[in-house]
């Protein structure tokens, strides 16, 4: 007799087999610099809570104040009866911050691609075209849409130009969609020229800066303030479920987009709207960002001394130009090994390989905060040397 669901665990094994099969620990404590891990403390290197702000305690209290007003859960869809006046007022904070006249707030920043991207290119006739190194959750917005997806080499601008002229007699709408910073090597993206080119070719802009919120331009506004490219931007897509410490995501650009989205967008019409402590949690990290650049340089300093330290030791740390620091392995079992042996060490640093990042790049990506001190940074730096000279990964 066939077993229709015998294929769970023959996958699973091959994926152990093939060093794929990744361990999920789990946190017993705040997020932080440091958290605990079955009853032990780590340095921990590997969330995306770039500013610290997981654990800040006028979060915590803007959610107790906002709970104790509003409730918890929305109850619905934002267009029935699930949106209530703390949506109205963050997506008016969050519009102010990134010099935008809108703003949307969606569950996720995944669901904040599902829902630019297939609500603006969905027919047959649209083309998309996306940088090859793009995240995930583009990828599956692109498929989600009828439209033709073009890639095109990562950053590649000689690449991206030619695919331009080649589709420029395309009967419907075109989008562009590109990453801002790109989380696994930590480079950014050319939005000057990718701009420049789409101005002259017609088509609309759509930057996903999931890892530029909180990171790049003034006060963390991301890579449009970056850039100065205020107005020539047609999209922004962001979450605050990292440099903000919470959960949401957001689509930010004229007044006309956002009310565009909100009447046609399905993950606004078909999925609950953002629970009231995760958007009182996210009013109180755009008014600190508001009021101080203080947690934005900590970062910065922060990756830039854990960059100069690995770097010297002779790690490859790629050719990262944000404070995320990847330290490029090769093979995925050799990654494993070493995220393992730094466990064993106190350093909570998971490895990351394929289907991740591609086969032959496992690496090991040290994620700063600005929660972490110098000491901490310099505790990881002397453990990072000691697993790579045992390791033989450097010399």
């Amino acid at each position: 007799m066939a077993v229709p669901m015998k294929f769970l665990s023959e996958e699973l094994d091959a994926m152990k087999q093939a060093g794929l099969y990744g361990t999920i620990r789990t946190l017993e404590s705040p997020q932080g610099a440091w958290v605990h891990i079955d009853g032990k403390k780590y340095l921990n290197l590997c969330s995306n809570n770039y500013l610290g702000l997981c654990n800040d305690p006028r979060l915590v209290a803007k959610v107790k104040e906002y709970a104790d007003r509003y409730g918890v859960g929305p109850g619905a869809v934002r267009t029935i009866a699930g949106t209530m006046s703390p949506h109205i007022e963050l997506e008016k904070k969050l519009a102010a911050f990134k010099g935008a006249e809108a703003a949307i707030v969606v569950q996720s920043g995944f669901c904040a691609n599902l829902t630019v991207i297939p609500t603006l290119a969905g027919g047959a006739d649209d083309l998309i075209f996306s940088d090859s190194l793009n995240h995930a959750s583009i990828i599956d917005a692109c498929r989600l849409s009828k439209a033709k997806v073009i890639r095109y080499e990562h950053s590649d601008m000689a690449d991206l130009k030619k695919k331009l002229e080649e589709n420029s007699d395309g009967k419907g709408k075109k989008l562009l969609i590109t990453d801002g910073v790109f989380s696994m090597d930590g480079d950014v993206a050319k939005l000057p020229e990718i701009v420049e080119l789409c101005e002259k070719h017609g088509v609309i802009v759509a930057v996903d800066d999931a890892h530029g919120e909180g990171v790049l331009g003034r006060g963390g506004r991301g890579i449009v303030d970056h850039f100065s490219l205020h107005g020539r931007v047609d999209v922004e897509i962001g979450t605050m479920s990292k440099a903000f410490g919470v959960m949401g995501g957001m689509a930010a650009g004229s007044a006309v987009l956002v009310d565009y989205l909100r009447q046609k967008a399905r993950p606004n019409l078909f999925s609950s709207a953002l629970t009231i402590p995760d958007v009182a949690a996210n009013l109180a990290s755009v008014e600190i960002l508001q009021e101080s650049e203080t947690l934005v340089k900590k970062l910065w300093s922060n990756g830039d001394f854990l960059k100069k330290e690995l770097g010297a030791l002779g790690f490859d740390t790629a050719h990262s130009e944000t404070p995320i620091t990847p330290v490029i392995i090769g093979e995925a079992s050799d990654a494993k090994a070493f995220s393992a042996k730094l466990f064993e060490r106190g350093v909570f640093a998971t490895a990351i390989v394929f289907p991740t990042v591609p086969r032959g790049t496992a690496r090991i990506r040290a994620m700063v905060s600005a929660a972490h001190s110098e000491d901490d940074l310099r505790f990881a730096v002397e453990q990072f040397a000691a697993v790579g000279r045992e390791m033989g990964v450097i010399s």
